[in-house]
């Protein structure tokens, strides 16, 4: 890979970081963009999160820093979004700010931005006036529809986007009115697509180096809400290609693939997925249905997507009579996949959890300890890690613009 020759660590830490070197700049606000950005730092990237001044009431930044609950008049949750990053503050409605993000960029391996289509090109930042004096830029373009396309002045938001790709119909029980997931899957999914796309685009860009091209060249990764829904929706529309059927929704069921639902218990739920043909047979004999695990109808799929009725309510006969951890346990021990549903408190108290470093304490600026999601993927040579917690407003500012033929910059003008 490919980076700029100005690096985001020392010596020690860029050893040990698999993106040590990479410098972002994060125009992108709220969650899609900015969650892009938070996985490139967890890996080392040097993330420059540009946040608009404070206005007359006091708010500012990303409005993100005031959604769901607050400490401080600071939402707990900035913790997760904004580690590992800096903030700098300068205001893109202003000639003065463009122009100094413009030199950040012409000093960067990527851009990010979440805006609606047409707003960079509006402020004279489009990729081709970009890539004019850093040819070798990649710009993460994260919006609702697409940077093309009929719908793409539209604007677009994750609730819209996962209604669109297909994932809200299928989001509920028959009959009953659709529901979201509860936390905003499609701006996490074209995130994380956003991401692949970057590292793909930054890949492509080694390969291109040339004479001509000592950084290689750059390109727009174009990422849109409902695409990234719509890329995980499996069956969906080749079933609809192929036979005409339109999939519905069936609670937590997951039809054509028997059996795997969420059962009752004595004192709760538990998910069973009993699909595979020789797990099927195991969990048959622990629920004392030997009849069934040895019936030769219901050795495959297709035979017990059929019967599927049959099988669920052998299931739920069983697991009705017993408490969650009995069934867990039991079902553990025959190696047969099973699991509670989980709220807070359960991931908390998880040692798996603990075991495996996903749950991190972090400090805020005023003393409070936070404890947020570890890092993901797990690498084996150059893993990630939390070197910093979220920034507060502007922290950075002087620091980054120091580099800038010494220039200092306050959005008041001062």
């Amino acid at each position: 890979m490919s980076i700029s020759s100005t690096p985001s660590a020392s010596p020690s830490t860029a050893s040990l970081s698999a993106l040590a070197g990479l410098r972002v700049i994060e125009l992108g606000q709220l969650i899609a963009g900015p969650f892009a950005g938070k996985t490139l730092a967890d890996f080392g990237a040097e993330v420059i999160k540009i946040e608009p001044p404070a206005t007359e009431n006091g708010a500012g930044g990303d409005p993100l820093r005031q959604w769901r609950m607050l400490h401080n008049g600071l939402s707990v949750w900035w913790q997760v979004q904004s580690r590992n990053k800096k903030s700098v503050v300068l205001d893109l409605r202003t000639p003065e700010g463009r122009a100094i993000v413009r030199e950040l960029i012409d000093q960067a391996d990527v851009v990010i931005e979440n805006f609606k289509p047409g707003t960079m090109e509006k402020w004279g930042m489009g990729y081709e006036a970009l890539s004019r004096s850093n040819p070798g830029l990649i710009m993460l373009r994260i919006s609702g529809y697409g940077q093309t396309g009929p719908y793409r002045e539209r604007p677009g938001f994750a609730v819209v986007a996962e209604a669109m790709g297909g994932m809200r119909y299928l989001n509920a029980e028959p009959g009953r009115t659709p529901v979201r997931a509860g936390v905003s899957l499609g701006d996490t999914l074209a995130a994380l697509h956003g991401v692949i796309g970057i590292l793909l685009a930054l890949q492509a860009r080694h390969a291109s180096i040339s004479p001509e091209a000592p950084k290689g060249r750059g390109q727009v990764v174009d990422v849109a809400l409902y695409e990234a829904v719509f890329n995980c929706m499996e069956s969906l529309l080749p079933e609809f290609s192929a036979f005409g059927a339109v999939r519905q929704p069936a609670g937590s069921a997951l039809p054509g693939i028997a059996p795997s639902n969420a059962y009752p218990c004595a004192d709760g739920m538990v998910v069973i997925g009993g699909n595979g043909d020789s797990i099927f047979k195991r969990l048959m004999s622990s629920i004392g249905r030997e009849d069934l695990a040895q019936d030769p109808g219901l050795a495959t799929n297709p035979g017990r997507v059929q019967r599927i009725d049959d099988i669920d309510a052998a299931i739920s006969a069983w697991t009705s009579r017993h408490p969650v951890s009995e069934v867990v346990d039991q079902l553990n021990a025959a190696s047969v996949p099973v699991g509670r549903i989980y709220n807070a408190q359960d991931i908390a108290e998880d040692p798996h959890y603990r075991a495996r470093e996903m749950i991190l304490p972090v400090t805020t600026h005023d003393g409070l300890t936070v404890e947020v999601p570890g890092i993901v993927p797990k690498l084996s040579r150059t893993p990630g890690a939390i070197t910093r917690r979220g920034p507060t407003l502007g922290e950075d500012t002087d620091e980054v613009l120091s580099g800038l033929k010494g220039m200092s910059y306050r959005p008041d003008g001062g």
